[in-house]
This record gives structure tokens, sequence and C-alpha cells, in this order.
């Protein structure tokens, strides 16, 4: 049996028995301008759970996408609720400040999303493993794409945060063209007027940019509307399908870099497709098969061995014994994913927009900074 608790806008549900054999707490974005991330990386983690019929007990709750918010409730979960294991951060600024206390009081943290660099270099922790990627690595498949497509002078622009940094960083490493431009904007804006008057006068002949959630949703409405045709790319969080029904067809023909595609051509992401449309009604996002690639992860861990034996329980984690939607995974020595990372283009699948892979952009890539971990 599973037991969820949910406390979302103040309200509680409950179910089920009152103990489990894993206590699980998700702290998530579940309100605000990334909300949708939070909800589809929550849904795939209790969709994988309910599948399994795991012994494990959900808390879930809302960091409103803000740090001190997100380290409150991390301490009432490790201290109040007991949880084994942390998970659920959406954004990188929150999940430097939750991560490292979070390790030092031995718990376990499992990350379906944020993967700053500081936490796969040298301030990695056998506790923590991150089953979605490390932040740089969709944006340098970004930059490899741009090269094979012969672009040469790109207007690059992304939040002034930790992921945004790594994602201009991640881009710059692989692409070999000119910078028309770079720009940081402010977390959470919505007015791109000025960036995108900056990327006109720029002479570029390509645009890269990471603004997620309800940034790349402003944004994009905002540049289709401007009438600047220069090219756009991003990473898969900007155009994947948690953005695409807000944006609309500027977003169709827009080549995107992801480690993940609803037509993925494996056993286990076609299964988990179609029982995710079944049970939320929706087309699954990029987060939501982190979420249940997480959770599937956890679960396998739990198969062989104790949490409270930590040493035997982090040996099967490393061992990542669990059939991903992304198909093969494997852990690098920093516990982030050593995977392909693909080119996806948004399509007009039967009046659905969505994506389709159209080519491997980077094989087997692991991160920029395995080699900075010393454990």
């Amino acid at each position: 049996m599973t037991r969820l608790i949910a406390a979302l806008a103040g309200a509680t549900m409950l179910a089920g028995p009152a103990l489990a054999e894993m206590k699980v707490g998700m702290i998530t974005t579940l309100s605000g301008g990334g909300a949708g991330l939070g909800i589809d990386v929550r849904d795939g983690f209790l969709l994988a759970v309910k599948q399994a019929g795991a012994d494990i007990e959900v808390i879930v709750k809302d960091d409103e996408q803000k740090p001190d918010v997100a380290v409150q409730l991390a301490d009432e979960m490790i201290q109040s609720d007991g949880v084994d294991v942390l998970t659920g951060i959406i954004f990188s600024n929150i999940a430097m400040a939750v991560v490292p206390a979070a390790l030092a009081q031995d718990r376990f943290y499992l990350s379906p999303n944020a993967g700053p660099s500081a936490l796969a270099g040298a301030g990695c922790s056998p506790n923590y493993f991150n089953v979605a990627w490390q932040n740089d690595n969709l944006h340098e498949a970004a930059g490899a794409y741009a090269n094979t497509a012969g672009y040469a002078n790109t207007f690059i622009l992304a939040p002034n945060y930790p992921a945004g940094t790594d994602a201009l960083t991640g881009y710059k490493r692989f692409y070999e063209g000119a910078l028309a431009g770079e720009v940081y904007t402010q977390l959470g804006q919505t007015d791109y007027a000025g960036e995108i008057a900056q990327i006109r006068a720029s002479g570029a002949d390509s645009v890269f940019f990471f603004l997620p959630g309800g940034m790349g949703i402003a944004f994009l409405k905002q540049y289709a509307q401007s009438g600047v045709d220069i090219p756009l790319i991003g990473p898969g969080f900007s155009f994947d399908q948690d953005i695409l029904p807000a944006v609309g067809e500027a977003a169709l023909g827009v080549r995107n870099t992801a480690q993940w595609s609803p037509d993925l051509d494996n056993e286990a992401n076609r299964a988990f497709v179609e029982s995710f449309q079944a049970e939320y009604g929706r087309l699954p996002s990029l987060y939501a098969s982190q979420g249940f690639d997480t959770a599937n992860l956890l679960i396998s861990a739990m198969g062989k061995a104790d949490v409270a034996d930590q040493d035997a329980f982090r040996a099967a984690l490393r061992e990542a014994d669990f059939a991903s939607t992304r198909g093969d995974f494997a852990f690098g020595p920093n516990h982030h994913p050593v995977q392909d990372i693909y080119v996806r283009e948004v399509v007009d699948a039967d009046g659905t927009l969505t994506n389709r892979i159209v080519g491997v952009a980077l094989e087997d890539r692991a991160d920029a900074y395995a080699a900075d971990c010393k454990m």
C-alpha cells in the first residue's frame, strides 16, 4: 500500500496505513510560474509508486519557488516527519539551499531535476544521486547541434541563477562559433522586450535560450509576436509538453535537446507514456519522465537493501537496476547520469504539439565536473 500526504494550497489528503517501509519527503514547486514542472515531477513519481505497489509514504509539499520556504520544509520533514529520502526540487537555487544541509543530516537526496555543477564536482556526496542530468548537459548538446546546423554567431540568454549560468557555460563548452550577445535575465522575468530588441540588433544567425516554466512561455510568445525570424535553439525544458500548449504554433519546427522524448523507442517508455496518459489525461513531459525514473530507482534499491543500512542502500542505488524511460541508464562516479542526449523537433501530431527525435547530439555523455568529485 502507498500513503500520500499532500500539502497543496493548505489542503491535506490522507489515505492508507499509518506506517510505511520508506518515508519520502517531496519538496517541489506547485504554485507560481514553475508549478507545471513540479506537478509533472510529482505525478510521474506517484504513478511509479502506484504501479509498483511499493510500501512508500510520500509527503508532498510546495516550496513556492522560495529557498527559505524549502529549507523550512526540509527541516520539518527530517526532524518531525522522519523521512529517509528527500526528492522533488526543480530549481537549482533551491537545491543549493536544501541539499547540502539534508546530506549533512545523513539523508539521501534523489534529484529528479536540478543538477547544479556545485553538486556534481567538489560538492558531490555519497548520498546524493541525480536521476535527471547535470545542468550543463542539455545545453552542451544544443551547442553541439548548433555546430552541425552551421550556426556561427549565436545570441545566448538565460536567467541569472545557478542553472542559468550552467546553461550558458554548457552551450559554450561545445559551441564553436562566435557570440552575438550573452545576456542574463532576472529569475521569474516575464517581459522580454529589451532582450528581443538586443537580439534584433545583434546580427545573430541563431538564438539559444534557457528559460524554464512560465519564463519560457512568455519569451516564446513575445518573440513570435516581435516578427524577429532568427532561428531558435533551446534545451528540452523550453519546448516540452508543459510549455507547448501555452506557446502554440510559435514553437513548431524548433529544434531542442533532451535526454528523453515521448517517442523514444523502448518498452519502458512506451508503457510509461501510455499509462501516464491514462492516469492523468495528458501527455507526459520531460519532468514527468524524470519523476517516474526517480521513483523506480528508489523502488529498485528498496528491493535490494534496507535504507537503515546506508552503505548497502547506497550501493543498490548506484547499480541503477531499473527499466528507465530513457533505455540505457547508468551513473558516473559522481552519481550523475551517463546517457545519450537527443535533438528533437516540435511537431503537430494530430492536432497536439509534441516532440519527435531527429538525431543524437551527444552519445554516452557524462558531465564536465566528475573529475572534481572525490568520493
